[in-house]
């Protein structure tokens, strides 16, 4: 064994003495392991620790497992299922169980603690490949098979590197342009990422207007609630989309007139820079040039960078 699989061995056997402990209501130390203190025992959490350490994996998925119902006979007479040392795993490391029309233990508590010694998630990522595929038969006869299968994944890209965003949308035929003006008003300083309403022809040959919002999954239920809320709609459609984006980033750069932003993009050789609408509208007022001028010459400080802010000499 090597030092890896000795401390992951060790660590289950922790958890199964914990167990035991509170089970028993006695120290850990004075716990009798009666079954799970067993050769064979000891040779399934052995051989658990190695074949996890010989894999080398860091991410454990362990979905819910099934978990049947009735009564089992050990040396202390009938216990219920889930038997005790079960339950205290199960409630102490957050595993979860499912209830199957299966009469039976299902879960014992040698599979329990190395459920909870390695399981770092619960669910399969959304995409994912699979590697390679391993298949464990019991010996119990039960009305479902006993199998327990355990598969190598690799996350797809798609996983990883995706952009995900919601699209709010709802039509409005009973609202003032007011109530809709202040209303983007609103979803935008909560978080939106975008909003605009296109102009609609609804049942009845009634105008109205769709209102269209992009945000995220964190401010979602935020902006349904403004606009339930701030609206006349009694229903929102929403769809999860995935996008490509450009790298972004913020620069500050110095013109003749003062220091402006612009937003530089990039996607491989593919670079846009745009400044930024505020800097340039404040840089036409204070400086009694028109927008144009003021776009120009933040461009043109982009190309030839010059003084950078702050370093400005005298003259």
């Amino acid at each position: 064994m090597t030092p890896a699989a000795k401390e992951l061995a060790a660590w289950i056997f922790r958890i199964l003495g914990e167990a035991e402990s509170r089970a028993h209501g006695v120290p850990a130390e004075q716990v009798h392991f009666h079954e799970v203190g067993a050769v064979d025992s000891i040779v399934d959490i052995i051989a658990a620790a190695c074949c996890l350490d010989d894999l080398g994996g860091t991410d454990v998925v362990i979905p819910p497992m099934s978990e049947g119902y009735g009564t089992i006979r050990c040396q202390h007479g009938r216990i219920p299922v889930p038997v005790p040392a079960v339950v205290n795993i199960v409630s102490a490391y957050g595993l979860e169980l499912r209830p199957v029309d299966t009469e039976g233990e299902l879960v014992t508590p040698t599979g329990a603690a190395i459920a909870a010694a390695i399981r770092t998630r619960s669910r399969l990522p959304e995409y994912f490949r699979i590697l390679r595929t391993g298949i464990g038969a019991g010996k119990r006869s039960y009305n479902r098979p006993s199998m327990l299968r355990a598969m190598l994944l690799e996350e797809s890209p798609e996983e990883t590197s995706g952009d995900r965003i919601w699209k709010l949308e709802s039509n409005i035929d009973d609202c003032s342009g007011e109530i809709l003006g202040h209303v983007l008003e609103k979803l935008m300083a909560a978080g939106a990422r975008d909003v605009h309403y296109i102009p609609v022809y609804m049942k009845k040959n009634r105008p109205g207007v769709q209102i269209n919002v992009i945000c995220t999954e964190e401010t979602r239920g935020k902006l349904e609630d403004i606009i339930f809320r701030e609206t006349t709609t009694i229903g929102i459609r929403r769809t999860a989309m995935e996008r490509s984006v450009m790298d972004r980033h913020t620069e500050e750069v110095m013109t003749p007139f003062g220091p402006a932003r612009v937003k530089i993009c990039t996607r491989g050789d593919i670079r846009k820079v745009t400044p930024e609408y505020e800097d340039a509208a404040r840089l036409s007022r204070e400086a009694g040039i028109s927008l144009q001028e003021a776009y120009g010459a933040v461009l043109q400080a982009v190309q030839d960078p010059g003084t950078e802010p702050g370093n400005e000499e005298e003259v």
